[in-house]
């Protein structure tokens, strides 16, 4: 059996130290037991759709903020959503009657 998927975002604008956001990431889906997969650099796609087509099961961030609320609402259409600092955990949206 395969390990889930993670896909882990970092949003470069917001983070004043993307390099130790990153490890902290990675560090969060290893504990987690979760595959990582980063997104392709040259993507302009939405977060949503990127962690959808990475059939991607969690979505990480190092903070929340790095995720406006309105992509944060489409990702959770897709993903659980996990945050690093302050570690949280928002669970994806399931419309009722529909099973996974």
């Amino acid at each position: 059996m395969s390990a889930s998927i993670a896909f882990c975002w970092i949003d470069y604008d917001v983070s004043t130290a993307p390099e130790w956001d990153r490890a902290q990431v990675r560090r969060l889906a290893d504990r987690l037991g979760y595959r990582v997969v980063w997104p392709d650099e040259r993507s302009v796609l939405p977060v949503a759709d990127q962690a959808r087509s990475a059939g991607a099961d969690m979505v990480i961030l190092p903070a929340p903020d790095h995720l406006g609320p309105l992509e944060l609402n489409r990702v959770m259409n897709v993903a659980d959503v996990e945050t690093v600092i302050p570690r949280l955990s928002f669970a994806r949206w399931y419309a009722a009657g529909v099973a996974r």
